[in-house]
């Protein structure tokens, strides 16, 4: 297995520290609002990883934390008149809500900054004591960058270098504008704890320091989050943990790319930062999940509109192949255990999936794969005679089986009932047609009597006029069945 390490700039072989045992971070949700899109990819993302890494037989210890304490939770909980701490519980519920409609797997450890007070006083102090942090007579303490010399190293950079983008702010008792807070005095109207130092509460970047340190130990094998927390976030946790415990922090460092929607950075006043709340009303979440896994976890994407079109297309053809899959098994007594076809196919699904998914998580080959597996299986469905549909059934089972031990167990595709998540597809489609079941049926009774009739022309006509509105009527043995138009777009 091969992890892509930003710390060293390329792919390495990954070697846990302790032997089938993977220790995991990934940075979580600072809770001042509803979620937005970009952080259902960076918890879809971590989420698969660790899956994943129990999927190759790892044992997993997967952390993810909530910021609660910040100078955004502080101003939102003003605004509305509320104590800081029962807001921030407020939208951790909300949060909470959001990833279950997502089916995210839980991490196994949530850590939230406000329950870590007194272990961060304890880091801040250890800092202080080894001379790299210092108090200031206002009651902060901040930690001095010249003093860790390697500082710069994960997003290579030179400290010197640094000072040109930096926006220089005067701030009493601070000795160089790199240095950083690791605790910041109370202001009025802000919630805040007893410590050395006086009233106050900690900087962003040390709660993260601490809580691996509680959680994980010195040094853990994962780090991650979003590519925006590279610099500064990462780098302070790596100079304020190296700093106490003297060892490395993290022997790979992972980063879950940025989102954009229809070409612009998601922003508030542009009105495009999609909450999960309403992505979720909008799509299924295994359409969501799609579009995230249709893109390398490390790859900065914009997101369109037709992307989610699109991921419609690609999974309602593979649910009604499993649909008829499910079917043919049933009518021809299918049994994976059974002999089945001479065939690569289902024989390859796993190793296929391993292979890809070793190659740094590499989900967007992962589905790729989908295509010809499901193209396969409509052919020897299609051309099964009397002599082999048994051999065609046993066959078409295990590779469900093969599809659920991989796909569902890892990126949670096809979990759900095909008739449930084509029904459902369906009918909102229908919505955007301004159609209805109804009417579509009785025009399919109107064409079978026009037909019996001898009426062709009629009959000709009451197809063309469903087509038009966007509904396609498929002729077969056992009757007329309609599909909307649409969804049979694949691209």
């Amino acid at each position: 297995m091969k992890i892509y390490n930003t710390m060293t700039g390329k792919k390495e072989e990954f070697v846990p520290i302790k032997e089938n045992e993977v220790k995991i971070y990934a940075c979580g949700i600072t809770v001042y609002d509803l979620c937005h899109i970009g952080h259902a990819r960076q918890a879809i993302v971590y989420a698969m990883i660790a899956d994943y890494l129990r999927y190759r037989g790892y044992k997993v210890k997967y952390v993810r934390n909530y910021t609660d304490v910040d100078d955004k939770i502080i101003k939102r909980s003003n605004e509305l008149g509320k104590n800081a701490l029962e807001f921030s519980e407020e939208q951790i519920k909300e949060t909470e809500k959001d990833m279950a409609g997502l089916h995210v797997t839980d991490a196994d450890v949530y850590t939230k900054a406000s329950e870590y007070i007194d272990k961060i006083i304890e880091f801040v102090s250890k800092l202080i004591e080894k001379g790299y942090a210092y108090p200031t007579k206002r009651g902060d303490v901040y930690y001095e960058v010249r003093k860790f010399p390697q500082y710069g190293k994960l997003s290579h950079r030179k400290v010197d270098e640094l000072l040109n983008g930096v926006r220089v702010e005067v701030e009493e008792g601070k000795k160089d504008p790199l240095d950083f807070a690791l605790w910041k005095s109370a202001k009025p109207g802000e919630i805040s704890w007893d410590s050395p130092w006086g009233k106050g509460r900690p900087g962003w970047h040390i709660e993260c320091s601490t809580m691996i340190l509680d959680t994980l130990g010195e040094t853990i094998d994962i780090h991650g989050g979003g590519r925006d927390l590279l610099f500064p976030h990462h780098e302070n946790e790596i100079a304020q943990s190296e700093a106490l415990t003297g060892k490395k922090l993290a022997n790979y460092w992972t980063y879950c790319g940025l989102i954009k929607i229809n070409g612009e950075k998601m922003s508030k006043s542009l009105g495009n930062s999609l909450t999960i709340r309403d992505a979720l009303k909008k799509y299924n979440y295994e359409v969501i999940k799609y579009v995230m896994f249709s893109k390398h976890y490390s790859s900065d994407i914009d997101i369109l509109d037709s992307d989610y079109q699109v991921a419609e297309n690609h999974l309602y053809y593979f649910y009604t192949t499993i649909k008829a899959m499910l079917e043919f098994a049933t009518r021809f007594e299918g049994n994976e255990n059974e002999e089945g076809l001479s065939d690569d196919i289902s024989k390859n699904i796993i190793p296929n999936f391993i292979e890809v998914m070793d190659d740094d998580f590499n989900t967007s080959s992962a589905l790729a794969n989908l295509h010809s597996i499901f193209k396969y299986v409509n052919n020897i469905m299609k051309g099964a005679n009397k002599g082999n549909r048994k051999a065609t059934a046993n066959t078409i089972l295990k590779i469900y089986k093969e599809l659920q031990n991989s796909y569902s167990a890892v990126l949670g595709l096809f979990e759900q009932k095909p008739e449930e998540f084509i029904s459902e597809l369906k009918n909102k489609y229908l919505m955007k047609l301004d159609i209805d079941k109804d009417f579509i049926n009785e025009q399919i009774q109107k064409r079978a009597e026009a037909k019996k009739a001898k009426n062709f022309e009629l009959a000709d006509s009451i197809r063309d006029n469903l087509n038009e509105k966007g509904i396609i009527l498929n002729d077969g043995v056992d009757g007329t069945t309609w599909d909307v138009k649409a969804l049979y777009k694949i691209g």
